[in-house]
């Protein structure tokens, strides 16, 4: 196994020397080569450091699926600054509190959305923001016929002495940038948001040894199955997001394969790019893998180049998981861990993925099973919380403590973090999914804190509580619902208006679907919130065939 006290761009730096000419991604038809990629990220890092950034400063990544985001992340990472990736769809509430509890003074961001950090410009630390568009990188004359015929989306950038054009600075700059000697094992490699039990998203942090941890064991699951240089992966999973960045790192970036950036997550394209491109490898959420499945065009296209697909973010289910090897003759691998401490599972490619497991726990990750209320472990294949710790992984979140003692347990000396997720263990060290906390909701893949929503409700003059849940559904995983209750004296607030409020103040996806109006909330003796009893009823309801209620 590669070192692990190493940078993160250390691997792209060997994969650039051994396949230069090779092309590393693939993006809106244009192929980029690792020996051209590699100056671009150089001449994005001298950019940013002629620009004032330095060791540790933080670097917000505003954006979808595109090269710009590889070269903002790689960029950032190698004059020793920290990027911190987030949704491209996050609103200026969001965005807001984002910037400054990371402390970040750069934004790499679409001209799409420079309105929403124009607006939150004047209240954050920002000191300067660098927009780009879909196409910066594409030959001019693509640039141009997109233009003419529409087919571009783009926003209105004002000028100013902090706004700067991303392709003017790769344009302008020369790739040298300045050499540091960071310490691994010390030096942040990025931030990513997660939601928090508090109402506010939670930074989790890596180091690069961290993070280069779990990167190779992501390669040492593909060795004698994943080729070095002849793999087209097809990239829809957000690269905010940590399950695409552990699986473009582990199994594309590293090994000299190609990836196939992917903008906006369209069935028809996705299948297009699959039999264009021959894509052989793919990752996607559950969600996704159903609407393939369901999609009226599906004959149209070539598939077979698939060899390895694999799932992450959300259980799989069964039937997906069956539909989907009768359809293409090939399984879906899992892929499970968390923001917190990265991959902590995979499934083997070396045998046929148990139906229902969400594989074997990495070498370096070491697991419990426990009672939640006692944290004693529960008999061999008994389902329990699921701990999880390695030498590697960070022991708290950003700028948080009281997060950090929520979620982090000591135990003989050691800290484990509590995933929230409730696992039973087979007698092969298969780990299979059981249950999840009641405080997480995932809906298409994605992780919604219900604190968060509850805090944005009762933020509304009207609200005086609120409790949100997850309605089990097979196509999403599960829906947002919530349940509200209204101060004695209003009238005339409907679930229409509450829904426009949260759609105004959060990311699209955690928006909710549902709302109910009651007249109280059940909490526990000390005035604790009783989620699971929500939860549990909406369960039961669904059980009984009741239509789930609400506005």
């Amino acid at each position: 196994m590669t070192a692990v006290h190493e940078t993160v761009i250390t691997g792209l730096h060997r994969a650039c020397e051994a396949y230069p000419d090779r092309t590393a991604l693939i993006y809106l038809g244009e192929r980029f080569s690792y020996r051209r990629l590699r100056e671009l990220i150089d001449r994005f890092a001298a950019a940013l450091y002629d620009l004032g950034v330095r060791d540790n400063d933080k670097v917000m990544i505003y954006l979808p699926n595109c090269p710009q985001f590889v070269i903002g992340y790689f960029g950032a990472q190698q004059i020793g600054a920290v990027p911190v990736p987030v949704s491209p769809i996050y609103t200026p509430h969001e965005i807001r509190y984002l910037i400054n509890d990371a402390g970040a003074e750069t934004v790499l961001c679409q001209d799409t959305n420079f309105r929403y950090i124009q607006e939150v410009f004047p209240d954050t630390c920002l000191k300067r923001a660098i927009v780009t568009n879909y196409v910066d990188l594409l030959p001019l004359h693509k640039r141009v016929v997109g233009f003419l015929f529409d087919k571009v989306p783009n926003g209105v950038i004002e000028k100013g002495e902090a706004i700067f054009s991303f392709r003017r600075l790769i344009r302008n700059t020369s790739p040298r940038p300045p050499k540091l000697d960071i310490n691994p094992s010390e030096h942040l490699s990025y931030i990513l948001y997660t939601g928090g039990t508090t109402g506010f998203p939670k930074g989790c942090i890596a180091t690069h040894t961290g993070m280069v941890s779990f990167v190779n064991e992501i390669r040492e699951v593909g060795e004698g199955h994943i080729m070095d240089g002849q793999e087209v992966f097809i990239m829809v999973n957000p690269l905010f997001h940590q399950l695409a960045q552990g699986i473009i790192l582990g199994m594309v970036l590293t090994r000299g394969n190609t990836a196939v950036l992917m903008p906006i997550p369209q069935v028809d394209a996705i299948l297009n790019a699959i039999e264009r491109y021959k894509g052989t490898l793919f990752l996607g959420a559950p969600t996704l893998y159903r609407m393939i499945l369901e999609n009226d065009r599906l004959d149209l296209f070539d598939l077979s180049s698939l060899k390895y697909c694999w799932s992450g973010g959300d259980v799989l289910p069964m039937e997906v998981f069956h539909r989907w090897k009768e359809r293409f003759h090939v399984p879906i691998y899992q892929a499970y861990g968390s923001t917190e401490v990265g991959f902590t599972a995979m499934s083997p490619l070396d045998r046929e993925p148990v139906p229902g497991s969400v594989g074997l726990p990495f070498p370096s990750r070491k697991i419990m099973i426990v009672d939640p209320a006692t944290l004693a472990l529960v008999p061999p294949g008994d389902p329990g919380e699921l701990l999880v710790t390695s030498e590697f992984i960070s022991k708290g979140y950003w700028n948080k403590p009281d997060e950090t003692a929520a979620a982090y347990v000591e135990i003989d000396g050691v800290i484990w973090y509590r995933m929230n997720d409730y696992v039973r263990m087979d007698s092969d060290g298969q780990l299979f999914y059981v249950d999840r906390s009641a405080d997480v909701i995932k809906y298409k893949g994605y992780r919604v804190s219900c604190s968060e929503i509850e805090a944005i409700l009762q933020d509304h003059q009207a609200v005086i509580g609120a409790c949100v849940v997850g309605v089990p559904d097979s196509k999403v995983g599960e829906r947002i619902k919530c349940i509200v209750v209204l101060k004695e004296d209003v009238r005339g607030v409907s679930g229409s208006e509450l829904k426009r409020w949260c759609r105004d103040r959060l990311a699209s996806y955690k928006v909710p679907q549902y709302i109910e109006f009651r007249d109280m909330l059940p909490k526990s003796k000390v005035g604790k919130l009783l989620r699971r009893e929500i939860r549990d009823e909406e369960r039961r309801r669904i059980e009984k065939g009741k239509d789930v209620s609400g506005s």
